[in-house]
Order: structure tokens, then sequence, then C-alpha cells
């Protein structure tokens, strides 16, 4: 399942597809000398049952229980549930994600690494969406994927409080990125949904957007700390520690130069040791 813009080639797709089998080949391998606890806390609330995607957003959150507002740290939470969650340069293609699941192994969610940490948290909620939502492809479910996301990250009864008796521009706007963690953007549309904002606001206020080129680049002053994946990273970290494999010999086990191993995981090198196997816990 995809997040991507429409000018995204046939090549592009293939090379992305090629990249997500070789990380799949490669998490079955090391799965083999590490165990990954399997919490198995992501439930299935298929769309067709549900009905709404913010119904099942807020379903989720309270599975989860997690506290009103806005999330801290939504990776932490995806990862917390089973899912494996790491960065790419996806090959410089304009693919912001994509959800990879295959039977007997953990989900795999895969975030372009050069999307800022706004875009970046948004796509990693889509995503979500489609493997809590999705069994299988339909017209609707980029959309339903992205109203998901926009309500676990500005649910309705939460962000209400933040545009009551505020003038909406984009000033107040920015004044709640680094607190809601999304971008000035989708605080605009939230807004302009629960009609604090009237559409010749909306698109003025579109229109300013567009003016400082905040629609291509919000300001980096902005930006919040990125969201770092952890459990892959662990899970190769014991590999090349605890298990003693050398970069060389971790890339001899997974079947790649040295260099493209280095370039997937940003590997340094390990020592020599006994090599147990291994359980990681979250």
């Amino acid at each position: 399942m995809w997040r991507r813009k429409i000018d995204v080639t046939g090549r592009e797709l293939d090379s992305v597809v090629a990249e997500l089998n070789i990380r799949v080949m490669h998490l079955r391998r090391l799965l083999e000398g590490a165990d990954v606890a399997n919490t198995n806390d992501l439930p299935r609330m298929d769309i067709e049952d549900y009905g709404d995607p913010a119904r099942v957003a807020g379903l989720l959150r309270a599975h989860w229980m997690v506290a009103a507002g806005p999330l801290r740290n939504l990776t932490l939470l995806v990862e917390k549930a089973g899912v494996l969650v790491t960065h790419s340069t996806l090959g410089g293609s304009a693919i912001s994600g994509v959800t990879f699941a295959v039977p007997g192994m953990p989900p795999l969610i895969v975030l372009n690494s050069e999307q800022p940490p706004d875009r970046l948290r948004f796509t990693l909620a889509h995503e979500l969406g489609h493997l809590v939502m999705h069994r299988f492809p339909t017209p609707q479910m980029e959309q339903e994927a992205n109203a998901f996301a926009v309500a676990l990250l500005m649910p309705t009864e939460d962000i209400r409080p933040y545009f009551i008796g505020r003038r909406i521009d984009l000033s107040t706007l920015a004044a709640m990125k680094p607190e809601w963690k999304v971008s000035i953007a989708a605080l605009l549309m939230r807004a302009h949904k629960l009609e604090f904002v009237t559409d010749n606001q909306h698109t003025y206020l579109w229109k300013q957007l567009s003016a400082r080129g905040y629609r291509l680049r919000e300001p980096p002053e902005l930006d919040f700390e990125r969201e770092v994946p952890t459990v892959l990273d662990q899970i190769i970290h014991l590999h090349m520690t605890a298990l003693g494999y050398s970069a060389p010999e971790l890339a001899k086990l997974l079947c790649v130069h040295e260099r493209e191993l280095k370039a997937l995981y940003g590997l340094g090198d390990g020592g020599d040791a006994r090599r147990p196997k291994l359980t990681i816990l979250r």
C-alpha cells in the first residue's frame, strides 16, 4: 500500500518494490537470530464494518489508552504495537511511504527519510490506517487513510478548544505546529473542516501559504524533533554486539555488499562473541 504522488513512474515503483523485497529477506534472516517479542497490539477494524475512519482512529487511541491531545511519539506507539518502522530515501522517488505485510512476519512500514518531520508523522499515521482498516485495495482507501490520519493526530474534541475564540491566521497555526506536530497546512484544513475558518478565509490563507512557498516546504525553524524508529536498529545492533557479527560478516549473512549494507542500515563494525539467540522486548 503506497502513499505517493501521481507522477511516480513505473520504474521508480519497481525500484522501491525491489528494495522492499530485499528488506523483507533481510528481516527473515535477522529474526532467526533475534526474536522480537510479539505484542500484537494492533487491532483490525475493517472500514466496511466501522464505516468512518475518524471512528476507527478514536477507537485505536482508546485501545492504546492514549491521553487526550497531541500524540507525543507516534513512532514509539506503532512499534510497541508490533509494527516495524524504518526510514529510507526510497530511491529518491516521490513516494512518501509504503506498507508491506507478509504472513508470518511483523508488518513493515517504510517512510521516505527526505520528508520533513511533520510529513513523516502524517505519512506514518496514513500507513497505520491502511494496516488497521484495509485488507484489500479499494478506490476510496487513500482518502480513508488520510481521514484516519487527521483524526488520529488531531481528534475533533481535543483540538477544538485550540481554535475557539482565536483569530485563525498563519501565525496562530504556526504557533500550534510544534505542539500538535503536524503541518500548518494540516492545521488549516482541520480548522476549515471544523468551521472555524470560512471558505473565503480558507482560500485566502491557502494563497498566503503558496505565496510564501510553504506548500512546498514550511519554515525549517518550526520543525520539531524527528521521530526515530528503534526496533530494527536494535536488531542490527544486537547482531553486531551481543552476537558478535562484524560488518563484513553481517553483509555476508544478508547476501549484500558491505557498502549496500551500510547504506541501508548505517552500520559501523562489531566484534566477535558467542552467538546465542536473543529476544528484544518493547
